[in-house]
């Protein structure tokens, strides 16, 4: 008995075209993956969508991958993410469970201030599947607290718990600072753990917990994401008695080619020549461009971008990344007392300090209460007027 278990597919995610559709082909191949290894079920452990509203075109393409499990007789079970959960409640997701391609787990009633989940049993393999989903901000937490798990816990026979929370204990490195829970909100006794909503993958058996899992995002979100992991994909795990072997199965239909280019000691008028001479074999890859470094001289809108990505047009797409670029002339500025930076330039640029002092009082004055806006944009005007010593 075999099931697939994807999270984080983020369809729509890319504002970039090119981007964004490299992204659906990815969950069509996911799809037509799970289809030829003729797998049971699948698992969407969260964020199908980038968003709760997402556009015509991209709900008609899902829905068409979609259909193409429902015609191969293989359900699909999914729960809503953070980001495809809206504060109403409804989602697209609605929409394609009452069209009968997919079966949102998350069904429970609210007993004594209890949340009590109910189980989904698969018809093939009888298999109960339950689970809770994401919200932004972390506020499933809420549901978490008051979740009655002696139920859960109590059901015999095989089950999975599909969840989209960050579990504090098995964090990556890279994720230390984001916001998460201890894995104790979980019911226990389950075999599975369909989570999703961090991007990495993670996949160990936990006791007393079961195995869980989380496969990463399908398809890289963001700059950062491609340049970590590169290509995104999902688990396919297979029980054979009391175990479950899984096996990681990677999407990759664009290569990344990643550069990381100190432009120290270089003017603006440079970096485009002295990246092209860094770059080679890029056709049809999508090019990573992490500038770093601090400029001679120049600014970085000096800098042509566009002529360079003409140049490099034998690449799918080319990403630039300039967080870690610097000018010199703010690289060497040293400012001492940061409660009082507005004093401290003008102190070291500006002969008449209190001209300027003056100016800045005068544009720093706030409306009082029952003063109309014109009034008050006059009263600043004549301000300026008497520090500028000129007549309204």
């Amino acid at each position: 008995m075999k099931f697939a278990h994807l999270a984080d597919c983020h369809i729509g995610g890319w504002s970039d075209l090119k981007l964004k559709e490299l992204n659906m082909r990815v969950f069509s191949k996911s799809i037509q993956e799970c289809i030829n290894r003729e797998v049971d079920f699948v698992l969407i452990a969260g964020d199908l969508f980038n968003t709760a509203l997402p556009s015509i075109d991209l709900i008609k393409e899902t829905t068409l991958h979609l259909k193409k499990l429902k015609d191969s007789e293989i359900p699909c079970y999914i729960i809503p993410g953070s980001h495809d959960y809206s504060p109403s409640g409804k989602t697209m997701l609605d929409v394609f469970e009452n069209a009968g391609l997919v079966v949102n787990v998350v069904k429970f009633s609210e007993v004594d201030d209890k949340v009590n989940l109910k189980f989904c049993s698969d018809k093939k393999t009888g298999v109960k599947i339950t689970g809770l989903f994401g919200k932004k901000g972390g506020l499933e937490k809420g549901y978490y607290e008051v979740l009655n798990t002696k139920n859960l816990e109590d059901e015999q026979g095989r089950k999975i718990f599909m969840f989209h929370t960050t579990l504090t204990e098995f964090k990556p490195e890279h994720l230390a600072m984001i916001s998460s829970e201890p894995a104790a909100i979980l019911p226990k006794g389950f075999d599975y753990y369909a989570g999703g909503h961090p991007h990495y993958i993670f996949n160990e058996v936990k006791e007393p917990y079961g195995k869980i899992v989380y496969p990463g995002a399908l398809f890289p979100n963001n700059f950062g994401e491609l340049e970590r992991f590169e290509h995104g994909g999902f688990w396919i795990n297979e029980f054979v008695g009391e175990e479950i072997n899984s096996e990681y199965v990677p999407i990759k239909l664009k290569e990344v080619k990643k550069y990381r280019i100190d432009l120290s000691g270089k003017d603006s008028s440079q970096v485009k020549d002295y990246i092209l001479e860094k770059i080679e074999s890029i056709d049809d890859c999508i090019v990573l461009l992490r500038l770093v470094g601090t400029l001679e001289s120049g600014k970085l809108s000096d800098i042509d971008f566009k002529s360079l990505f003409d140049s490099l047009s034998s690449a799918f797409i080319v990403l630039k990344n300039t967080s870690e670029l610097k000018i010199k002339e703010f690289e060497e500025l040293d400012i001492i007392d940061e409660d009082n930076v507005e004093e401290e330039l003008v102190s070291r640029h500006e002969k008449d300090e209190n001209f300027v002092n003056g100016l800045i009082d005068s544009l720093n004055t706030e409306k009082m209460d029952g003063e109309k806006n014109f009034d008050f944009e006059s009263r600043i005007l004549n301000d300026c007027y008497k520090v500028l010593n000129l007549e309204k």
